[in-house]
């Protein structure tokens, strides 16, 4: 199946400054989240994405739209939430909305229809009447996501959605991006520095350094692999244990103080190294199942921890 965004060689240069490096991905989950430090070019990319910047080499294709020559079909089907407040602060929030879904080509009657069913949907229902610069960063945040919804578009870009928030407002908020996930009926790019947000939120992390790719990680892969990285204390003959579990498939590395990380093969489970440590006379003092979250896989994408087993 070909992935719904693909980067092919694409670099990007603004004010003579390469800002993206050649980036080239297959970008095929349902939720992407695209993590990077400050001005690793996670903007950047989102912008040309959009057609905001040009291209100078390489390319990049949504839905099989070329970003050099089909940018007007590309905004067709895109719904984008950007960073920063972008509202006319005393036009009421369901006039912003019916104007937004009108600039992306439903005619006034079904505009005004949909306006009021996804400022339901945020919660803004009661509110949205009221003008919008009198509302709270919380609800500023859920009226910019009714409008990047509003016409239904197949692919949704959120920028820093929960920048700023508190609690409850970033609870609800990553509530309602799970919900959209779940839904199916898009894909969905939520960039962030939060790694908490992208973690609780997205299958699929590509994390940005210098405008260079540092690492694409299939988070429920990811997952699945931890269940089968243990890491093991003995007490005994470490290398016939050792021995004993690589017979058997599983890959061991040596730490210090009898430590030992196995990577466990399809079908064998914690219960056999027990059976091994049993037969081989070895005492297992402690036994845990590895879970490498995404502050490591970002940390050892950065080069600031040693991401091997």
């Amino acid at each position: 199946m070909t992935p719904a965004i693909e980067l092919d060689q694409l670099t990007v240069q603004l004010g003579g400054r390469p800002i993206l490096k050649g980036l080239t991905a297959g970008l095929g989950s349902r939720t992407l989240g695209l993590l990077g430090p400050n001005g690793a070019g996670k903007t950047t990319l989102l912008h040309t994405l959009l057609g905001f910047f040009p291209v100078s080499s390489g390319t990049a294709r949504v839905f099989g739209h070329d970003i050099r020559t089909g940018t007007a079909a590309i905004r067709r089907v895109v719904g984008y939430m950007p960073e920063n407040d972008s509202f006319i602060a005393e036009m009421s929030a369901v006039r912003f909305v019916r104007l937004m879904a009108e600039l992306s080509g439903l005619p006034p009657a079904q505009a005004l229809e949909r306006a009021h069913e996804a400022l339901f949907w945020v919660g803004l229902g009661e509110e949205r009447y009221r003008p919008l610069g009198s509302y709270s960063l919380g609800m500023k945040q859920q009226a910019k996501l009714a409008q990047a919804i509003v016409h239904g578009p197949k692919l949704l870009i959120l920028d820093e959605p929960t920048n700023g928030l508190d609690p409850p407002h970033r609870v609800r908020m990553i509530e309602l991006i799970r919900d959209i996930r779940e839904r199916g009926d898009m894909v969905l790019i939520l960039s962030s520095h939060l790694l908490r947000d992208v973690e609780e939120s997205c299958e699929e992390v590509l994390v940005l350094k210098d405008g260079a790719i540092a690492a694409q990680c299939d988070l429920a892969a990811e997952r699945r692999a931890q269940q089968r990285l243990v890491e093991v204390e003995v007490g005994g003959e470490r290398e016939a244990f050792v021995e004993a579990v690589a017979r058997l498939g599983g890959e061991c590395a040596a730490g210090m103080r009898q430590r030992i990380k196995v990577l466990l093969p399809e079908g064998l489970g914690v219960a056999e190294l027990f059976r091994v440590a049993a037969e081989r006379g070895v005492q297992l003092r402690r036994v845990e199942v590895k879970r490498t979250s995404l502050e490591e896989i970002f940390l050892a994408a950065m080069g600031e921890i040693d991401g091997r087993l």
